[in-house]
C-alpha cells in the first residue's frame, strides 16, 4: 500500500432509539469526494433488520462495501468505535472519519482529511464558528487561531466561550485507538478506587460512566487538548436534516460524492438550453422529468417520478418520489416529501442555519403547497394543503 494509496473508512454513529420514538438526527456529514474510501460502517443500537435492505442497496449503488455493525449495548461514540477496532483496522486505514450521529450536510471533508495530514497529529475535528452568545449554549472549544491546535475542550463553560462549535465530525488515525484504550483504562481504575471507599459512589460511577463508555468530548478531546494531537478544521456550510440513518446517507453529498468518484454517469449534467441547467453534484433519477429552463444544485437529490417545472430553483434539497415542483417554484434547504405538491411561484426554503430553531423546513407526504404561498423554517406534517403563507411553524 503506498503513500499515494491510503485507505480511508468512515464510521457513522447512528446511536439508539429512545423508548421507541422515532430517530431524530443532528446534522452528519458529507463530502465532494473522499479519495480511496474503502469501506463505510455504521454503528449503532438499532436491530439489524432495520438497515439490511439499505446496506445492501447502498453497497450496491456507490460500489463501496457498507456494513452495520450492532453493539449489545450502547458505548458512547468513542467507545462504540473501539469496540469494533479489529473490523475497522481489517481495511487497515491510514485514516478513519467519523461521522457522530446521523448526518446529512455539505462538509468539506476531503479539504478536511488533507488539513489532517498536515497537522501531523492523531486526529482533526470539523468546527463551525457561530456568535459568542450562541457559543456559550454548547461550551467551550478553543484553537490556536494559527496552528490550529486544539488548546482547550469543555462541555461547560469556566470563565470565557469560544466561537467554536464542535460540529461533531472527525478525521483520526489508528493511534485513537491507544488513545480510547488509555481512558478506558483510568476509568476502570477510577472505579476500582471508588469501591473501596464507597458502594453507593461505586453505583453511581458505574451507573454513569462505565469503564467502557467512553465519548469523543469530555473523555478523548479534553485530555487531549494542548498536546500537540488534536487539530481543528472549519467550515461554514452546515445545514440539519431530521431523517433515518438510511435516508441521511443516501440523499448526502457523500452519497453524490460516491457517484461521482465511482459512477459519474448516475450524475446530472445540463446546458440549460437542452436540458436543465446542473449547478455542483445533482443526483436525477432517471424517471423524472426536469423542465430545461430549471436550475438544479448544487447537493440536491431527485427521486423517482419527480416534476420539475419551467424556472424552479433547487438548492441543497431532497426531492422524494413523485413530488411537482411547479413553475418557478423555488426550494432551498429543504426536504419535500412524497407525494408532494409545491404551487407556481412559491417557495419552501430554510436557513440552513444550524443553532436556528428550525434550520430546515421538511414537508410531509402529499402535503400541498398552492400557488405563492411562502414556507419559510418549517415543518408541515403529512396530508396538509397550505393556501397562506408560514414562517416558524410546525403543523401538525
Amino acid at each position: 500500500m503506498g503513500g499515494s494509496e491510503e485507505r480511508v473508512v468512515a464510521v457513522i454513529m447512528v446511536g439508539g432509539p429512545t423508548k421507541g420514538q422515532p430517530m431524530v438526527h443532528h446534522p452528519i456529514s458529507a463530502c465532494k469526494r473522499i479519495p480511496n474510501l474503502a469501506q463505510i460502517y455504521l454503528v449503532g443500537f438499532y436491530e439489524e433488520r432495520e438497515f439490511a435492505l439499505y446496506v445492501s442497496a447502498i453497497s450496491n449503488e456507490l460500489r463501496v462495501p457498507v456494513r452495520y455493525l450492532r453493539e449489545d449495548k450502547p458505548h458512547g461514540s468513542a467507545g462504540g468505535l473501539y469496540n469494533f477496532r479489529d473490523l475497522i483496522m481489517e481495511d487497515n486505514p491510514a485514516h478513519i472519519f467519523l461521522l457522530n450521529c446521523d448526518v446529512c450536510c455539505s462538509f468539506p471533508l476531503p479539504e478536511m482529511l488533507e488539513a489532517h495530514k498536515r497537522y501531523g497529529g492523531i486526529g482533526t475535528l470539523l468546527v463551525i464558528k457561530v456568535s459568542v452568545e450562541s457559543a456559550s449554549q454548547f461550551g467551550e472549544l478553543v484553537a490556536d487561531p494559527v496552528t490550529k491546535e486544539l488548546l482547550h475542550y469543555t462541555e461547560k463553560p469556566e470563565t470565557f466561550v469560544s466561537d467554536l462549535i464542535n460540529c461533531g465530525v472527525y478525521v483520526f488515525t489508528p493511534e485513537i485507538f491507544t488513545a480510547i484504550q488509555g481512558v478506558s483504562s483510568q476509568l476502570k481504575d477510577r472505579a476500582n478506587l471508588r469501591r473501596v471507599s464507597s458502594f453507593e459512589a461505586l453505583q453511581s460511577a458505574t451507573r454513569s460512566f462505565p469503564s467502557d463508555f467512553v465519548r469523543l468530548d469530555q473523555d478523548i478531546l479534553s485530555p487531549l487538548a494542548g498536546k500537540k494531537q488534536l487539530y481543528t478544521y472549519e467550515t461554514r456550510d452546515f445545514w440539519e436534516q431530521i431523517k433515518t440513518p438510511g435516508m441521511s446517507l443516501k440523499c448526502s453529498a457523500l452519497y453524490l460524492a460516491q457517484f461521482r468518484f465511482t459512477s459519474p454517469h448516475l450524475l446530472a449534467s445540463g446546458d440549460g438550453s437542452k436540458s436543465a441547467t446542473i449547478v455542483g453534484d445533482v443526483y436525477i433519477h432517471r424517471s423524472a422529468k426536469i423542465h430545461p429552463t430549471a436550475k438544479i444544485g448544487p447537493n440536491v437529490s431527485i427521486s423517482a417520478n419527480a416534476r420539475i417545472g419551467p424556472g424552479a430553483r433547487l438548492i441543497s434539497c431532497i426531492i422524494l418520489d413523485d413530488v411537482e415542483v411547479m413553475e418557478n417554484g423555488v426550494v432551498i434547504n429543504a426536504i419535500v416529501g412524497w407525494k408532494s405538491s409545491i404551487g407556481k411561484w412559491s417557495r419552501v426554503q430554510a436557513e440552513g442555519a444550524y443553532n436556528a430553531k428550525l434550520g430546515i423546513t421538511i414537508l410531509g407526504e402529499a402535503v400541498t403547497v398552492e400557488d405563492e404561498v411562502v414556507v419559510v423554517n418549517s415543518i408541515v406534517l403529512p396530508h396538509k394543503t397550505l393556501n397562506v403563507s408560514v414562517q416558524e411553524e410546525i403543523i401538525l
